[in-house]
């Protein structure tokens, strides 16, 4: 009897501990990237009472606490900061006290007042450092914003979509105007001029900028042929683009050269530039410089890359989030705040970039919510309270079956 008591306090030991781990999953229903867990139990070593087979169990014992990492589902917000992962993977964080790692499934980011991309705790996420020059990728560290303005880019290439008037007398001319940059983001306004001649039409080039000195020497023409295309080899230069030279430029006046584009790789007329029958006009221009920016927002795609767009319409990769994976998550240690730990029990991490190699995508303006059911809880719940009842019973009914032993000297 005296072992009987003792089975079923293990049962309502082993429940109580269950029964707990059910009020956590339940309690975390609504927390971001919370993954439930889930209990086994395993029964105490059997007493032998012969030589025989004949064994009595000692009760139950909670074996183990194993959480259930299948991904929850995923809740859009608002926040291009809010990530989640679609699949494989842990983002990573660092203490910013100690320097110690921590990896987390919830990717409610935001930045703070130093422009470090935080956890809502104060852990810094990591990530790959983009040189936003060079765009070369470098080590993990901190994912901090950039600086608040964007170098400007000088123009080197400019093109028009244009017709010039076959019927146009000698001496009639059209001007074609296009704003380009220098080094420091200063606008120098080109206005090419052509002039009809007998055979094709000459350009010449006058600069609007901030120097009163700036000038240009440059100068060509534009030859066409029957069919009203551009004719390279009459042409002046003769089958090449050519490149106008801005003088008394840019710092310390230095010169300044732009391409005029108008031919293909292989030297023959792209359809840029045509000599037909009608009006002059321009029908399109581009060119490839922008003054200097500043930093209006960041936008993260799947790759995981953060890229700052600036008003002067660059867009500018800065940083790339770092995942990691691990041999077992299931023996990762759980630190508070959905954070995990590495352990001996879960292996050292592999850390890699999104979408590659066992990694998963990145989901930005969305959160992984928890993938507790409350159904399954519920019905465990049930199930271990009825469990607990049973046990206690045991417990009732051998003080009673004592009691009569008791009675039995009566």
């Amino acid at each position: 009897m005296i072992g009987s008591l003792y089975s079923g306090i293990s049962g309502l030991k082993a429940n109580t501990s269950a029964m707990a781990v059910i009020g956590d999953n339940i309690a975390n229903v609504d927390t971001t990237g919370f993954k439930s867990s889930r209990v086994s139990f395993a029964n105490i070593f059997s007493a032998s009472l012969s030589q025989t087979s004949v064994q009595i169990g000692r009760g139950v014992m909670l074996n183990g606490v194993n959480p259930q990492w299948e991904a929850g589902s995923l809740e859009n917000t608002n926040s291009a900061t809010d990530l989640s992962i679609n699949g494989t993977g842990l983002f990573m964080v660092s203490d910013p006290n100690d320097g110690i790692s921590y990896y987390t499934r919830a990717g409610n980011f935001d930045w703070d007042k130093d422009g470090n991309l935080m956890t809502p705790d104060g852990f810094v996420v990591q990530g790959y450092n983009i040189d936003p020059t060079t765009g070369a990728v470098g080590g993990i560290g901190d994912i901090v914003l950039p600086n608040g303005t964007s170098a400007p880019n000088p123009t080197q290439n400019i093109s028009f979509g244009m017709n010039l008037d076959s019927g146009s007398a000698v001496g009639d001319t059209f001007t074609s105007s296009i704003t380009t940059y220098d080094s420091l983001g200063s606008e120098a306004i080109l206005d090419i001029e052509l002039t009809r001649t007998a055979a094709s039409w000459d350009w010449t080039v006058s600069v609007n900028h901030d120097n009163p000195a700036a000038s240009s020497a440059s100068t060509g023409s534009i030859a066409f042929d029957v069919a009203g295309n551009l004719d390279p080899a009459s042409s002046v230069p003769p089958n090449a683009n050519p490149t106008i030279q801005l003088d008394n430029i840019g710092p310390a006046t230095s010169p300044m050269a732009i391409t005029w584009n108008y031919l293909d790789g292989a030297g023959a007329s792209d359809g840029s530039i045509t000599g037909y029958s009608s009006e002059s006009s321009k029908t399109a221009q581009s060119q490839d410089g922008y003054p200097s920016g500043n930093l209006q927002s960041v936008s993260v795609n799947e790759d995981g890359y953060f890229t700052g767009i600036y008003s002067n319409g660059s867009m500018i990769p800065f940083a790339q989030l770092a995942l990691a994976d691990f041999p077992s998550y299931s023996g990762l240690a759980k630190q508070g705040s959905n954070l995990y730990a590495e352990s001996l029990a879960s292996g050292q991490p592999l850390l890699g970039p999104p979408n590659s190699a066992s990694f998963g995508s990145i989901a930005p303006s969305t959160l992984e919510m928890s993938n507790v059911d409350l159904g399954t809880e519920f019905v465990e719940m049930i199930t271990t309270q009825r469990a607990f009842q049973a046990n206690s019973k045991v417990i009732t009914t051998s003080d009673e079956i004592l009691a009569e032993l008791l009675n039995i000297k009566r």
